[in-house]
């Protein structure tokens, strides 16, 4: 046996060791595990016999509110202890399978004996000798497999910086706790690896590989230096899986003071939250909060108005060039995203303070209680020196103060006297309790016939003015819509303050009479949306949510300048980790791109930037085609996996093309998932209709939540992070993708193939594809 086999004889056989160790902790820990679960059962079924309740006077009572929350926090804390508990649980039960992935031996300065050190997804920690038989990929010491080749090296503990030599790094395949692969390197993450790892099939589920994390990937996931973090990577550089790991990372390091509730992510669809959401449970984790900033938008906007999203946007402006509003739309959603559009509206609301705010009528019973002009003399007489928010509380304050007065009034009117006589046997019962109550605790009779029907009278009154009180309280009697729309009925030169609009007036006019329009029919435009909730939300005062510490945002060259503000607002006390690639920025419309605007937007702070350019995601071959589509794009390194080189094939008419597409689709169907990648939703549909009928093939639109395996018609700008092993572009043609404000598109779409890109045309192929060199595709008839 050589030394090689030798080596990895003893590294099976400590393996076997782990495990039977692991085997015996799972069975006490289960038992614990159970015990516990047993003992809150008990303590929730049992916990007012456990209590003392006496409220017969106020010491009792106070007494009494002592042992709830006794009683209370005990509970909380068992249930604390079960969730750590099944969290160590299913470490363990992770380990069994693949205990660890690396081996690193270290030196440091000083000792005599070499360390070696097991790195795995969770540390493993010999009980009765408080050895750390695993290391957590997460943990400091660990920073060294990912960071340093052999040689000297160093790594930050809390007890500061520990220096020494790096002697050995192995790396292991693991698979049913058996070694399938061991290669000792001199690199950060060798080759053989990798080329395990990328060569294997698309998944629908997003896996986490932390045994593969690169060094310029570790420093995104450690990275602590400052409030703003941007990762402009290349596609496939493993943006989104740093950032998830980072994610791992972070709630590793602060464990005692971070919540995964308090980390939140900003996907670019639902789709994609499927992808991911496995990812954080893998590493043992508990998943953040993710949302859409489309979903935010709509959970605020969606009750008055019809919202629209960025795909309708990104629909429009693929197709609707022959629309008559289609130049001013474009105007539109560019000024509606910058920075200068906020400057207007900021102009605007110190305008409100002086005069404009509009206001409804209160209503109730189709009778008029409290008029728009009352509401709005009663704001302007309160001293300007109180900020808008404050003085919109005050009116709040005295709505409420007015409606009480009315209360008493109403309940002298016959409309009451009628609704008691037509009261439910239900709310008759409702209400006797709450009389019986009254007379509980004020020792009245209650005997007399009127005093009953006073008090019948004054509860069926507060039941109908309260929807009238929750609308005051919720600021529902500002007339938002009308103040937005005076924004296109006033000067903007006048609201700039005399700074140059970035329009003509003839554009700015086109805008306004477009945007009016589409408000009146209570429809908000994508890039309307956010300047609408601003303005309300400097109106009323920001709700900010100061509970959330990080905040992820994926896809960042997608939001606008204005977006990143109204973020910036929102949250903060979080620090943000930006994600973004400038070559997918598909909305091209924007004026300016989010990440750029962040360097306006954060001035005072120093941001910390990293960039990848190395892609692992598609072959070798795809990634030398792909990066000639854009001269921006010339700089991406391609991981060295080989494979077959993108097909183009050109078509002379529909039919053929179909025809082609089907061929294809059933010859790679030895893959998992294929790709049919289309420019528009309006033309993956027409493509599904005449393909469902030969093909097993499913639709991907804007609502779908779900990545599932087999054939997937999609259009390019939903495919945006996701990735396929075999991508085929429906229509490659110049008509199609030969504007430059698709071009962006077109790389995006291609850049989702894994192991194959195949590109068709109906006629001739894009002037893009024409400036990549021959040698780097193969022609297809």
């Amino acid at each position: 046996m050589d030394s090689f086999e030798e080596a990895k004889k003893m590294e099976q056989e400590r393996i076997d060791f782990i495990l039977n160790k692991i085997k015996a902790d799972l069975i006490a820990l289960t038992e614990k595990t159970s015990t516990v679960k047993t003992d809150i059962v008990s303590m929730r079924k049992n916990f007012w016999e456990d209590v003392t309740v006496n409220l017969d006077d106020a010491v009792e009572a106070s007494e009494t509110a002592a042992s709830i929350k006794q009683q209370a926090e005990f509970l909380s804390e068992q249930e604390h202890r079960h969730k750590h508990l099944h969290r160590d649980l299913n470490n363990l039960q992770r380990l069994m399978d693949t205990p660890y992935f690396a081996r690193i031996d270290f030196l440091e300065n000083g000792e005599q004996v070499i360390e070696s050190i097991y790195l795995g997804i969770a540390s493993y920690i010999d009980r009765k000798t408080d050895e750390f038989l695993i290391y957590d990929w997460r943990a400091p010491i660990s920073s060294l497999y990912y960071d340093y080749s052999l040689g000297q090296a160093e790594f930050k503990a809390p007890g500061g910086t520990v220096k020494g030599e790096l002697t050995l790094k192995r790396q292991f395949i693991i698979k049913n706790a058996v070694i399938k692969g061991m290669f000792d390197t001199g690199i950060t993450i060798g080759d053989e690896l990798l080329q395990e790892v990328l060569g294997n099939q698309s998944n629908t589920q997003m896996k986490s590989i932390v045994a593969t994390i690169q060094q310029e990937q570790n420093q995104v996931i450690r990275n602590e230096k400052g409030k703003l973090l941007i990762v402009q990577g290349a596609a496939g550089s493993g943006k989104t899986s740093a950032a998830l790991q980072r994610v791992a990372y972070l709630l590793y390091k602060y464990r005692e003071t971070l919540e995964a509730e308090e980390i939140l992510l900003f996907s670019p669809n639902l789709m994609f939250n499927s992808y991911i959401r496995n990812v954080l449970p893998e590493l043992g984790e508990e998943n953040m909060q993710q949302t859409t900033f489309q979903q935010y938008l709509e959970h605020f906007l969606a009750k008055d108005f019809e919202v629209e999203d960025p795909f309708t946007q990104m629909e429009y402006i693929l197709t609707a060039t022959s629309d008559d509003n289609y130049d001013i739309r474009r105007y539109s959603a560019k000024f509606k995203s910058s920075f200068q559009y906020m400057t207007l509206i900021n102009h605007y609301l110190k305008h409100l303070s002086e005069e404009g705010l509009v206001f409804h009528d209160i209503i109730f019973r189709e009778e008029l209680l409290i008029s728009s002009e009352q509401i709005k003399s009663h704001f302007y007489s309160i001293s300007k020196t109180i900020s808008t928010p404050n003085r919109i509380k005050l009116v709040t304050d005295w709505l409420l103060g007015e409606i009480k007065k009315i209360e008493k009034r109403e309940r002298k009117k016959a409309w009451v006297d009628e609704e008691i006589q037509y009261l439910s046997k239900e709310e008759y019962q409702f209400y006797y309790e709450k009389l019986s109550k009254q007379k509980r605790f004020t020792q009245d009779t209650f005997d007399d016939y009127e005093r009953e029907q006073e008090m019948l009278r004054k509860y069926v009154v507060k039941r109908h003015l309260s929807p009238v009180r929750k609308l005051i309280k919720s600021q529902a009697f500002l007339n938002m819509k009308k103040m937005y729309e005076q924004i296109f009925e006033l000067d903007p030169k006048t609201l700039l303050g005399g700074e140059t609009l970035n329009l003509s007036m003839d554009i700015w006019e086109g805008v306004s009479s477009f945007t009016l329009k589409v408000l009146k029919r209570d429809r908000l435009l994508y890039e309307d949306a956010t300047p609408f909730l601003y303005l309300k939300e400097k109106i009323i005062g920001f709700q900010v949510n100061t509970s959330v510490k990080y905040v992820f945002i994926d896809e960042a060259q997608d939001y606008s300048a204005f977006q990143y503000a109204f973020i910036n607002h929102l949250f903060p006390n979080a620090r943000l980790t930006i994600l973004g690639d400038m070559n997918q920025a598909i909305y091209a419309h924007n004026s300016q791109s989010g990440i750029d605007a962040l360097k306006e937007l954060f001035p005072d702070v120093r941001a910390e930037t990293i960039i990848l350019t190395k892609s692992y995601r598609s072959t070798k071959p795809i990634i030398e085609f792909t990066r000639e589509l854009l001269e921006s794009a010339k700089s991406i390194i391609p991981f060295n996996r080989d494979g077959i080189k993108p097909i183009v094939i050109e078509k002379d008419n529909q039919e053929d093309l179909l025809r082609g597409i089907i061929e294809k689709v059933k010859y790679f169907q030895q893959y998992k998932t294929v790709a049919i990648i289309c420019q528009s939703a309006q033309e993956a549909e027409v493509v599904h209709k005449k393909l469902q009928s030969q093909l097993e093939v499913q639709l991907v639109d804007k609502r779908s939540n779900e990545y599932n395996e087999g054939n997937v018609i999609i259009p390019a700008y939903l495919a945006k992070g996701i990735e396929f092993d075999v991508v085929i572009i429906y229509d490659g043609s110049d008509e199609v993708y030969g504007s430059e404000q698709v071009k962006n598109l077109f790389y995006t779409a291609c850049t989702r193939a894994m192991h194959e890109l195949v590109i068709f045309s109906k006629g001739n192929i894009s002037s893009l594809v024409e400036n990549v060199p021959n040698h780097l595709y193969t022609k297809e008839s």
